[in-house]
């Protein structure tokens, strides 16, 4: 009996042994960076802690929950009774707002040998600069984009969009009236000279009537400055979403429409060999009361090629759509789809997609 006893006393012994072996203190787990400003760049802090413990205690690891936390840390031992520490620094950069971090902490202690040190916060946004709104610079003007993007437009009306412009030159830049691309696209400056580091408008007005088509459009115009030499001459692209107008309707106008119903919108072509020419048929019908005209079909690339027989179906009339899918060229996972353009004035842009795994072709 007594030498049961002894044996537990040991073992107990070395239990409370092993429990302050290594013990790690902090004087904080949590920091609070309060209010920092983006454009100080990263923010530090050293949590110190302590070797509270009987034996030497070493940091093995220290995990950040995300790349904007880099940490550092004491990689010695530290050594009972002395001190230690563990850096977190945080890169506000492009992070406006609130943020809380952790960072988990792995030691050799053998109890409780992992522990999480946290950090917040709030980044406050560096103020915007004209080189942050417009960062194109073409000669002495600065835009946003090369391109003046007017979103969707509808065949009802002219759709005009302004853009911001900005005169980073040391002179005044006069915009000449005659802007070179289609008629259905006018452009307008406002002011038509801008005084140094001044502020203006491009205005941009799409007749997409008058461009008779549905879909995507990209086009190109050419506006001129008095500045010298190439700089004078400014190509931008236009690009605007063009689609049909319909006027609102009652629910007894909307059930007498054209209806288009598609009964499988999606085509998987499974495994194929890149060079395979492959092709699926969908069928489109006219669920509706009134007479369905396709508009238009279009691919989202030159591999793809809708064919339709014909465009007009009468109530409760169906059609095949041959689609067919060329994977010369093409390797891996392919997703393509065909848009359709009708008169359904519910969906009046419906699309349907054909897949396909590609190999390569291993004979060639």
């Amino acid at each position: 009996m007594r030498k049961f006893v002894f044996i537990l006393f040991m073992i107990s012994g070395y239990a409370v042994l092993a429990q302050q072996a290594q013990t790690i203190t902090f004087e904080e787990p949590t920091h609070d960076f309060g209010t920092i400003k983006e454009e100080d760049g990263p923010a530090e802090f050293d949590f110190k802690f302590k070797n509270s413990g009987s034996e030497p205690l070493k940091i093995l690891n220290v995990r950040a929950s995300c790349g904007c936390t880099t940490p550092d840390w004491t990689r010695e031992e530290v050594a009972p009774g002395a001190e230690g520490f563990i850096r977190a620094s945080y890169n506000p950069r492009n992070r406006p707002g609130p943020f809380h971090k952790t960072l988990t902490v792995t030691t050799n202690a053998p109890q409780n040998n992992t522990l999480v040190l946290r950090i917040n916060g709030q980044v406050q946004p560096k103020p915007r600069t004209i080189e942050d709104d417009l960062p194109t610079l073409m000669g002495g003007i600065r835009v946003q984009y090369r391109a003046f993007n007017l979103g969707k437009v509808y065949t009802n009306e002219a759709s005009t969009k302004e853009f911001d412009v900005y005169n980073a030159s040391e002179n005044p830049i006069t915009f000449s009236k005659g802007v070179e691309g289609p008629s259905y696209i006018k452009v307008a400056f406002n002011p038509e000279t801008l005084a140094p580091k001044e502020k203006g408008k491009i205005i941009i007005t799409y007749d997409a009537k008058a461009r008779n088509d549905l879909g995507f459009m990209s086009d190109n115009i050419v506006f001129s400055t008095n500045e010298e030499g190439d700089d004078a001459r400014k190509s931008m692209s236009v690009y605007a979403d063009v689609n049909e107008y319909f006027p609102p309707m009652s629910q007894e106008e909307m059930a007498s429409a054209a209806h288009l119903g598609i009964a499988e919108p999606i085509h998987d072509f499974g495994s194929i060999t890149s060079g395979d020419v492959v092709e699926t048929t969908f069928k489109l019908t006219n669920t509706g009361k009134s007479d369905l005209n396709i508009r238009k079909t279009k691919a989202s690339c030159g591999c793809t090629v809708p064919q339709l027989a014909k465009m007009d179906l009468k109530p409760g009339e169906s059609v095949d759509m041959k689609v067919t899918f060329n994977s010369y060229g093409r390797r891996g996972n392919q997703i393509k789809t065909v848009t359709i353009y009708s008169n359904d004035p519910l969906k009046p842009v419906q699309k349907v997609t054909v897949k396909a795994a590609v190999n390569a072709n291993t004979t060639n």
